[in-house]
């Protein structure tokens, strides 16, 4: 199936934010530079101006759980940001990751400013002879980019168009830099020729960067619409959902399970684990509460051409099929808390094919 909708704004009340670790703004290099698993943090400037910050590890949404990151900054008052590489490089055996313009789009609804950074350094690994690993960002552009965005007044869509008309001049820096770092490491990178095919596309402004990335968003979404992941386990249909908020830009996502009742119809993001006993992964949790802020602000839903109500279902399912008595203790307390959410936020969880609300 097909569907089709609309957003005109967002309001999502989030509940199961980590509490983020504060750091003065002086010590950035150092939470950045470190291999730390500091995914997400609070940047303290002085005179209660502050940021939250989520630090993404590649471009690409479906790697390292970024969504869980940025979810984890949304009960912030002040400013959110993310900062996400442009493109990275493991190296010729390994993943090639590119930013996407959907990825832009996404942060600007949901009001998080987007700062698009680069790697310059990073070292041979150890595990694998044909990989680098321990990519840094280039720790000076960064701060220069957040400092700028600290006297910024617009709102994060004006930023993150700003942004965009100045990624021709990151991708540059950014293959420069792994140029280097290949040299350095005398570790072989994929070929140039296609990153700077890439990367001559944003040269040519925004306009062919959004066309050129919505046409491989698309293609994903066609991809995920006919594979059902490992962390996924589906009973319904899937089915392809394109959002058009009042920008006119297309947002391209997937709905894991689609059911039709009457005037309703069910759209269902679905997390899965192996384990018996267990809820997923808090993690794929918060992946999915993203899909959720989405969901429930979608209006002007079409089925093929027909219009419905939408109603939207987190589903978390396990090995064994158990039902809520058999979790842990610390699972029912978050079940507890992920529940309160859902009826602040008017969605549905199904646990192990029992609806809990």
């Amino acid at each position: 199936m097909e569907i089709t909708a609309k957003i005109t704004g967002v309001k999502y009340k989030p509940l199961m934010c980590q509490k983020s670790e504060e750091y003065n703004f002086d010590k950035l290099s150092n939470v950045l530079s470190q291999n730390t698993k500091t995914a997400t943090f609070i940047l303290d400037f002085g005179e209660n101006n502050k940021m939250a910050v989520s630090r993404w590890v590649s471009a690409k949404r479906s790697r390292s759980y970024p969504y869980a990151r940025v979810y984890d900054t949304l009960d912030f008052s002040g400013k959110k940001v993310a900062i996400i590489p442009i493109y990275k490089d493991e190296g010729k055996t390994g993943e090639r990751d590119y930013l996407q313009w959907d990825t832009i789009s996404l942060m600007s609804l949901l009001n998080v400013n987007v700062i698009i950074g680069y790697y310059d350094k990073a070292s041979k690994s150890e595990k694998y002879s044909t990989k680098i690993t321990n990519q840094k960002f280039n720790i000076t552009y960064i701060e220069n980019q957040i400092r700028e965005l600290l006297s910024y007044q617009s709102d994060a869509l004006h930023w993150n168009m700003k942004q965009i008309d100045n990624i021709a001049d990151v991708a540059n820096k950014a293959l420069e830099a792994y140029c280097r770092i290949s040299e350095t490491t005398g570790v072989e990178l994929h070929p140039l020729e296609e990153a700077e095919k890439r990367m001559l596309k944003l040269k040519n402004g925004k306009k062919d960067f959004m066309e050129d990335s919505r046409k491989l968003a698309k293609s994903a979404q066609c991809r995920e619409g006919l594979i059902t992941q490992p962390k996924e386990s589906v009973n319904g249909s899937k089915g392809t959902l394109t959002i058009t908020n009042y920008l006119g830009g297309n947002y391209f996502f997937t709905a894991d399970e689609i059911e039709l009742h009457e005037s309703e119809v069910y759209l269902t993001e679905a997390k899965h684990t192996s384990k018996s006993n267990k809820l997923p992964a808090l993690a794929d949790i918060k992946d999915g509460l993203l899909k959720m802020i989405l969901f429930t602000n979608l209006e002007y839903v079409e089925v093929d051409g027909k219009c419905y109500d939408p109603v939207s279902v987190l589903k978390l399912t396990n090995g064994n099929g158990s039902d809520m008595n058999s979790l842990p203790i610390s699972s029912k307390r978050m079940l507890t808390l992920l529940l309160k959410e859902a009826e602040i936020n008017k969605f549905k969880i199904l646990f192990n094919n029992t609806y809990l609300n």
